[in-house]
């Protein structure tokens, strides 16, 4: 099998990208490890060819074992029985192939055993194994959740838990409950604290928990007697050997069958604390939510690949009227476009997972010293981005690995909607990503706020600054127009001071500035490496006209027409 690494020259473009020597920097402090540990690196090129190495090795593995085993684990899936999961055997040989690599817990500080990765390369990692099996990434991915346990919880916490999950032991975060989905607010999982044991009892129902059988689990429960919004919230860590959780049953899926999705009771579960009391909702949930969402983007962008790569191995093998479909100009648009949809989707993944490098760095760093006033100016400015591209990132990536899936079965035809072809679990997996960590229109309602202030169009025009090649002064020209129509929408919508038309409209404007800030990050791309040259030309093309669409519709929309959209007040 190929390596899903190396086969893909777009990973090392990413990877090289010149905003890796500050993250680097910051995230390694001055390479003081590597007086502690022999495997830190000395400096900057040993770490970017430690990243590089990892990744390979990643590649290989999901190549020669995750990918073939991907049918058949999504045939069997996980089972339940006495209240535990047993993973299929397929995904287990896959758990069993990245602890046995040392790739669990790969971002986590050395002195937890972790490998301390900057985000980028965890982020391209979990990329990889998407593309190999969405499902899996699932599983491996929610070793994310140490972060936030890093982040918040205790030192002693940190020492307990953290060197396992490196060790191999798997994480979820318990948060859903049957009455409280998109609305964390109406969690009402009970927390208990006992005087006379000094220690903290779960009692309820977790729904549509990922992995919820795991070894270590991060609760959303309700501390507070007598609340019932999210200052009654907090934040606790339960582990498996302490007993008390039971699965009741496995969710019956569409997709990511090898991804197990549990029901969990709690009867009297012993937790942890994490955090201070009353924080669960507001700041630590929030921060797991973000990292979550751009574990999302990675999954959606491992499956925008692979559904790209089926559509265009079946074009160019299937012949119709004498000749390859991909030569009919229908197919070969849908080819181009899912491309260009691809190679924009993981620009937007890695310049967001840039962002979060730097602000979390930064914010790592602030708790050993106070941070000089250019760095806090620094922290501000990339967290601030962070909060902007994190749901437009997340929004577009997934709906366009769903398109993308989408046209893969179109390009197959009639054969595509049979089980021989990956195509068919591709489609159904991708579904998921656009509804779970906050549906597309969430991140509307996130994004829009970034819309009014400015954000949006201020990095589009420090994007506009960068000196590019004569050969994309086309695209430029284009991304250009698209702004100034942008502009116009905006003012056009705002003016209105109405609230509700502006929520009405956001999912247009929001759109709108996603496509201008994804061309010109596919135009960066193009600009130090001409194999991104025909997926900016097709992407700002496309681009232009859902601009114009957009522009079209907002301009011609009577805000008095807003009534027909509303539901019916029935009786």
């Amino acid at each position: 099998m190929a390596n899903f690494y190396l086969d893909n020259p777009s990973l090392k473009h990413h990877l090289h990208h010149p905003l890796m020597k500050r993250i680097v920097e910051l995230k390694e402090r001055n390479f003081a490890d590597k007086d502690i540990f022999d495997y830190a690196p000395i400096d900057f090129e040993d770490a970017m060819d430690s990243y590089d190495k990892v990744l390979e090795i990643v590649g290989e593995i999901c190549g020669d074992i995750i990918a073939p085993n991907a049918e058949g684990v999504d045939h069997d899936g996980p089972s339940v029985a006495d209240g535990r999961v047993t993973y299929a055997a397929g995904t287990q040989r896959n758990l069993d192939a990245v602890r046995q690599a040392g790739l669990m817990g790969v971002a986590m500080p050395r002195k937890y055993n972790g490998m301390n990765f900057p985000i980028v390369p965890y982020i391209m990692a979990a990329d990889i194994v998407s593309r190999a099996d969405a499902g899996f990434e699932n599983l491996w991915g929610l070793q994310d959740c140490a972060e936030t346990l890093y982040e918040f919880g205790t030192e002693d916490q940190c020492k307990r838990f953290i060197p396992r999950v490196c060790a191999g032991e798997t994480m979820s975060m318990d948060l859903t409950e049957p009455d409280a989905g998109s609305d964390l607010q109406a969690v009402m999982l009970k927390a208990t604290y006992s005087e006379e044991d000094a220690c903290w009892y779960l009692n309820g129902v977790k729904r549509f928990i990922t992995n919820g059988d795991a070894d270590i689990h991060l609760v959303l429960a309700r501390s507070e007697e007598g609340t019932k919004d999210g200052r009654g919230l907090s934040m606790f860590v339960y582990d498996k050997q302490s007993g008390g959780v039971d699965v009741r049953r496995i969710e019956n899926k569409m997709g990511i069958k090898g991804s197990p999705t549990c029901e969990l009771v709690y009867k009297n579960a012993k937790a942890e604390l994490c955090g201070n009391r009353k924080l669960g909702l507001i700041k630590y949930v929030m921060a797991l939510m973000n990292g979550a969402r751009l574990g999302i983007m990675a999954q959606a962008v491992g499956l925008s690949e692979a559904a790209y790569r089926e559509g265009l191995a079946y074009a160019n093998e299937r012949k119709q009227f004498g000749k390859a479909i991909i030569e009919f100009p229908a197919v070969y648009e849908m080819v181009a476009l899912m491309r260009a949809k691809a190679d924009a989707s993981r620009a937007m993944l890695y310049e967001t997972a840039r962002f979060v490098d730097i602000y979390k760095a930064l914010d790592d760093i602030s708790k050993e010293r106070k941070l000089t006033p250019e760095e806090r100016q620094e922290q501000k400015k990339y967290g601030k981005l962070a909060d902007a591209f994190t749901p437009m990132g997340k929004g577009m990536t997934t709906e366009y690995a769903n398109q993308n899936a989408y046209d893969s079965i179109q390009i197959h035809g009639g054969s595509g909607f049979m089980k021989d072809y990956a195509c068919e679990r591709i489609y159904r997996d991708a579904r998921i990503t656009n509804i779970y960590e906050g549906t597309t229109q969430l991140q509307v309602v996130a994004a829009i706020r970034h819309v009014t202030t400015g954000t949006y169009l201020n990095q589009i025009r420090t994007y506009e600054e960068i000196t590019y090649n004569p050969e994309l002064d086309g695209a430029k020209k284009q991304l250009i127009e698209m702004t100034a129509q942008y502009e116009q929408m905006v003012t056009l919508v705002l003016d209105t001071k109405d609230n509700e038309y502006i929520d009405f409209q956001a999912r247009r404007l929001v759109e709108s500035a996603a496509h201008i800030i994804f061309g010109y990050l596919l135009l960066q791309s193009a600009n130090s490496c001409d194999s991104f040259r025909r997926s900016v030309e097709v992407y700002t093309n496309y681009g232009k006209a859902e601009v114009l669409k957009n522009f079209n519709y907002i301009q011609a929309f009577n805000i008095s027409d807003l009534g027909f959209y509303k539901p019916e007040v029935k009786a």
